[in-house]
């Protein structure tokens, strides 16, 4: 398509593809960028324009397309990336000291053995192999008193 067959059936379209923008962005600035892109778009693409049966119906479709990708950035864009932490309430911090007071009297009724091991592994972060030198305990029976102090836990807690 030559620039003057371009010019003589795409831009008298521009008042209508105007309106079009216009009422589905409502905002004057944002269909004038709608309308823009549209026909920037046009040009890129006029050597194919040729076989475009009715460019008044093919501009306002493309102009429709280009408002509602913007309508849909938009939305994306008003989300935040992470929520906002909830502020604690007074009532949670009873709840936590609670649960903190019923953990910390679990561990204490232990038999001594699970709270020492438990306590070296979790709290002091001690792998199996350290714990096992410090007890003189095989790694498999750590596992296992693990294993009966945190299932002990569950239970009270």
């Amino acid at each position: 398509m030559s620039e003057k067959e371009f010019h003589n059936q795409y831009l008298p379209l521009a008042g209508m593809l105007y309106r079009i923008a216009f009422c589905i962005l409502e905002d004057k600035a944002a269909a004038e960028d709608a309308v823009q892109e549209a026909y920037l778009r046009l040009w890129d693409s006029r050597e194919s324009l040729d076989n475009v049966l009715s460019p008044k119906s093919y501009c306002a479709t493309m102009v429709k397309n280009i408002c509602m990708d913007r309508i849909r950035r938009a939305q994306r864009l008003e989300f935040p990336e992470q929520l906002p932490e909830p502020e604690p309430q007074p009532q949670d911090d009873i709840d936590n000291k609670q649960r903190l007071a019923m953990a910390l009297d679990a561990i204490k009724s232990l038999p001594d053995r699970q709270r020492e091991v438990l306590l070296l592994r979790t709290v002091e972060g001690f792998s199996y192999e350290e714990i096992s030198a410090r007890t003189g305990l095989g790694t498999a029976s750590l596992r296992v008193i693990i294993t009966r102090a945190r299932n002990t836990l569950k239970q009270k807690v």
